[in-house]
């Protein structure tokens, strides 16, 4: 590796910035946090920087979506996590954000609400540009360094990520130099056929993750489900149903092209789930009307994703296979998840859902490695150097002399 890690450092009597994902399931009815995994994560860390002054930042969700809520039941559950007193602020890089991290001492923790209030943090910007951002010009001021931890956003060139380390000494997390380790590790002896299981709603990030995974002979066998698996139906011409993404005319035309190109990879749904009169109905996709939405996976689909994973050399699942938070509709993530766990490859679940169902299911020592990160997770098995890891390194090269 070729960035610092918080063995590097001398923390005591510091006030770190601790970048960490905590961006939780939020189950769609109560808006209560479903699964803790990603601040579970964060504890090793936390506990590292003991001797210092911790200002933690996280984002929660997408503007518009209903998981964008605040952090304060994030601040509730690691405080009870850690078993310390998190204090929480309602603020980001207001008076009241600066005060509070002003009023710190050694082995404090502060937690600022949803870094996405600011609007900056939802562009992506150079290190230079991220470091002239308000949030950075602001926070910067009153710290000393700043802990990367949050790998599942390490694909994201936020000002959060990538502007503290521009004007900050910057080391890995616990987290980030493990993820880094392990799936060095893993690849290193990775063996073909290699499997890609893909749901979830992030379609548009994944699309060119896709190729490049193929390019680069980590997908011989691309299986889709959830949301992109509609895409791709759409594109085959196998559903006339529109989707609901944004520009999503363009998205299907990216999706048909990759079908084109690599017309013997990709694998779709044959059989799928809809909800009628508030129940669970099973249809094959030929039977579907214009306006039914597909909410799962069927048992045929199952059946046949299910011998490709067991005869693949390695398997790398991301993203639920539909609306598995709704308890009709887990069938098709469960027996995935279970396919990939009596698989004899190596196996690497990825993703904040998928974590929590792996725990929920009773299969997290079946599978070779899990990571709560998504979109970063694909991009760093495409050998795509990764805007986090990044300045990271950058960070290294300039502050190593003076740490």
């Amino acid at each position: 590796m070729k960035f610092l890690t918080i063995d590097d450092f001398d923390f005591k009597g510091k006030t770190v910035f601790l970048r960490v994902d905590m961006n939780c399931p939020i189950d769609p009815d109560t808006l209560e946090i479903s699964g803790t995994k990603r601040i579970e994560e964060i504890i090793e860390t936390i506990n590292s920087l003991n001797s210092a002054k911790i200002v933690i930042a996280s984002h929660q969700g997408r503007v518009g979506n209903k998981d964008y809520t605040s952090m304060e039941k994030h601040a509730e559950v690691l405080e009870k996590l850690l078993n310390r007193k998190v204090t929480y602020v309602n603020d980001v890089i207001g008076s009241a954000a600066q005060n509070e991290i002003k009023k710190l001492n050694d082995g404090e923790i502060l937690l600022l609400d949803n870094l996405r209030l600011c609007a900056e943090e939802n562009y992506e910007f150079s290190g230079s540009n991220a470091a002239k951002t308000i949030m950075v010009r602001r926070l910067s001021k009153l710290l000393d360094l700043c802990v990367l931890d949050s790998f599942p956003s390490a694909h994201r060139s936020h000002p959060s990520i990538v502007g503290f380390p521009y004007v900050l000494p910057a080391c890995a997390g616990r987290l980030v130099e493990k993820e880094v380790k392990k799936l060095d590790e893993i690849m290193g002896v990775a063996k073909a056929p290699h499997v890609l299981v893909l749901g979830g709603k992030k379609v548009e990030d994944r699309l060119e993750a896709i190729r490049l995974l193929i390019e680069n002979g980590r997908a011989d066998h691309v299986l889709l489900t959830g949301l992109i698996g509609n895409v791709f139906l759409r594109a085959q011409g196998r559903i006339r149903s529109t989707i609901g993404i944004k520009r999503e005319n363009e998205i299907v035309a990216k999706a048909h092209t990759l079908i084109g190109e690599f017309p013997d990879v990709f694998s779709t749904p044959v059989d799928v789930a809809i909800e009628q009169d508030g129940k669970r109905v099973e249809l094959d996709i030929r039977e579907l009307n214009k306006d039914d939405e597909i909410y799962d996976l069927g048992p045929k689909t199952i059946e046949h994703y299910g011998k490709i994973i067991s005869e693949a050399g390695t398997v790398f699942i991301s993203g639920p296979a539909g609306f598995f938070e709704k308890e009709d509709f887990g069938y098709g993530t469960k027996a995935l998840l279970e396919a990939v766990a009596s698989s004899m490859a190596t196996t690497i679940v990825s993703g904040g859902h998928l974590s929590s169902a792996l725990k929920k299911f009773g299969l997290v020592e079946k599978i070779t490695h899990i990571s709560t990160a998504g979109g970063a997770l694909v991009r760093y098995l495409t050998a795509t150097k990764l805007p986090m890891i990044k300045a990271l390194e950058e960070s290294a090269e300039k502050y190593k002399a003076k740490k």
